[in-house]
């Protein structure tokens, strides 16, 4: 650091330390106290403030922003403000998200006046340190800036523990202090690694090579080794995509992903299998991985009811690499990094097996074994031509749409038809089990699989779409209508940015479905079951006021800020609606796209047949 200057404030610091990171938006929502900075970030000029209607919607799409882009940021006002972002914080510490939350508070004169005279003024709270405590409950490093000469050692910390452990941060800064003078940055900020010793080389040997002896202990009936790679969130977040792909090239193995995981390749690459989900994995995606693969070797995947559907433990013929270190089998290995361990693991996968090695079609090889009886796909790329071939046939225009019926037909949609690309931004509950069997490139989809917080979609698609890696690909969000109810004021923000999104409300008749799916799943056992009113079974407390979504769209549009909306029933109607999709003149691609798909309460995804079965 030089001697201070009056070249550089505290305004001027952070703002250029969020440029140097590569942020190009800050979300969030102004107060008084916020204004001397977004007036020094607008005079700086290379980070523009997105302001949205909530700061939870705010929070959602410097999350998803920061999915795609390594880092993202949001700014509120102190208490009234910084209480309503702490559930996206919440979620991004969850999810190792690298999310920056700036929280703007009361000048440090009217903090003396209140010690001195018990004066309070707006958003302040008795505890003084209550929305420190707060943060530091769901984030690594918490500071709060009082004093302009400590403001760059402290911003600094808190940006290399954000880059460095890929979790949030926070920031509480005085309204006094952003204009105040401070030191010019000098060095830059580098992400600082775990140092890798020779004990970490040692440990990481013995991983491999424990790892490599089950794959040999666990042959099929031929006598060849047939492990499966199960991809999980690290991968993702660890930006280990690429590692990833080596190793499935380089030895050919067959891989799956977890829901939070999917697309971190593209799901078109010939190794490929699926996404493994437990009981509610594709039926055939869950034969193929859990009974003729004989050892799975899961990379980056958190052990979470969401990525285990059902399940609840994995067993001795896994292996599981996350949060730092690797189990195979009964064995643990601590502090071993996922980022060593990948490229290990081909060299000695190669070595043992050869280049090209395990490559296998395990859906045609589990077909050949069994034979035709056993209904089974005879290839990995019949199995895909089937889902596709359900979505794209033209039979039952007529019929009620069903939530299988929109994914298959979506899925046929994405893969054959449109031109334009696309990021699915996908909501929990429903939405999520439905869309998780969608063929997409990598990069493609965005979910909250750990957190859950319902409604994150809405205002996450806002940050996917000015997200520097997706801004050429449109978001594609599937989200339930209670949870639509949550956030729908963030339509409102891509409406404003001219964003082209295509938001498919899921209405099943005004109804929490996934609620009465986890408490009570035995209503779902009549399908057949007509009427969606108050009293056809369903718990009196996932019942919604019932809402005409698609008119929102009247409420946010203006006269150069275009918005549309529509309500599809039935598959004609859906099938109308892709095809106005396609074209470019048709005036639903001129801005935000809300589409309200009536659907059956009694309805449910495929995937969920379980629970009802269980019952």
């Amino acid at each position: 650091m030089t001697a201070i200057t009056p070249e550089c404030t505290v305004a001027r610091y952070l703002a250029r330390r969020l440029a140097e990171l590569g942020i190009t938006h800050l979300f969030g929502v102004p107060g008084n106290h916020l204004g001397p900075f977004l007036t020094t970030l607008r005079a700086e000029g290379d980070v523009e403030w997105v302001g949205t209607p909530t700061e939870g919607g705010a929070g959602q799409a410097a999350d998803s922003y920061a999915r795609l882009h390594g880092i993202g940021a949001a700014a509120v006002t102190y208490s009234v403000g910084a209480f309503n972002l702490l559930n996206a914080c919440g979620g991004a510490y969850v999810e190792h998200v690298p999310l920056i939350a700036i929280n703007a508070c009361p000048p440090y004169e009217q903090w003396q006046n209140y010690r001195a005279l018990g004066l309070f003024t707006s958003h302040m709270s008795p505890r003084r340190e209550s929305n420190l405590d707060a943060y530091r409950q769901v984030t690594v490093e918490a500071q709060v800036i009082s004093n302009p000469g400590l403001a760059p050692g402290q911003i600094d910390a808190a940006l290399t523990a954000c880059l460095s452990t890929r979790r949030p941060v926070y920031l509480e800064v005085m309204e006094d202090l952003w204009d105040e003078p401070c030191a010019v940055a000098e060095e830059p900020l580098l992400r600082r690694e775990r140092p890798f010793s020779a004990r970490n080389q040692a440990m990481l040997d013995k991983a491999v090579a424990a790892i490599l002896a089950l794959v040999e202990e666990h042959p099929g009936p031929d006598g060849r080794p047939r492990p499966i790679v199960w991809a999980g969130e690290e991968v993702e977040r660890f930006r280990l995509d690429r590692q990833l792909g080596d190793l499935t090239q380089a030895t050919g193995v067959p891989f799956c992903t977890t829901v939070g995981a999917k697309a971190v390749l593209d799901e078109r690459l010939p190794q490929f299998h699926g996404v493994y989900n437990g009981k509610a994995s594709h039926p055939e995606v869950h034969s193929i991985f859990k009974d003729w693969a004989t050892c799975r070797i899961g990379l980056g995947t958190w052990s979470t009811s969401k990525n285990l559907g059902g399940e609840l433990a994995v067993g001795t013929d896994w292996v599981v690499a996350a949060r730092g270190g690797v189990s195979v089998g009964t064995q643990y290995f601590p502090d071993v990094q996922l980022a060593r361990l990948i490229p290990a693991l081909q060299d000695a996968l190669v070595a043992r097996f050869g280049s090209g090695g395990l490559t296998a079609d395990y859906f045609a090889e589990a077909h050949a074994h069994h034979g035709a009886a056993e209904d089974r796909p005879a290839s990995l790329e019949e199995h895909r031509a089937t889902t596709l071939r359900a979505g794209g046939s033209s039979s039952g225009s007529g019929e009620r749409l069903t939530y299988d019926g929109v994914f298959d037909r979506i899925n046929h949609f994405l893969a054959k038809e449109t031109r334009e690309s696309w990021t699915v931004v996908s909501d929990a509950a429903f939405s999520l089990i439905g869309s998780m069997n969608l063929t997409l490139p990598a990069g493609g989809f965005l979910s909250q699989v750990s957190w859950l917080s319902i409604g994150w979609s809405v205002g996450a698609a806002t940050g996917a779409a000015l997200a520097p890696e997706r801004g050429h690909a449109r978001p594609m969000v599937f989200v339930g209508d209670g949870a639509f109810q949550e956030t729908c004021q963030e339509i409102s923000t891509h409406t404003r940015l001219g964003l082209r999104s295509v938001v498919f409300v899921m209405d099943n008749g005004h109804f929490y479905g996934i609620e009465q799916m986890l408490v009570h799943p035995s209503y779902y056992a009549d399908r057949d079951a007509h009427g969606a009113d108050d009293t056809d079974g369903a718990d009196f407390y996932n019942v919604l006021h019932p809402w005409h979504y698609e008119r929102l769209a009247d409420v946010f549009s203006g006269k150069k800020t275009p918005a549309h909306g529509v309500s599809v029933a039935h598959t004609s109607e859906l099938d109308e609606l892709l095809a106005r999709l396609t074209d470019p003149t048709d005036p639903v691609n001129s801005g935000p796209l809300l589409v309200r798909v009536r659907l059956h309460r009694h309805d449910y995804p495929r995937a969920m047949a379980y629970k009802v079965k269980g019952e």
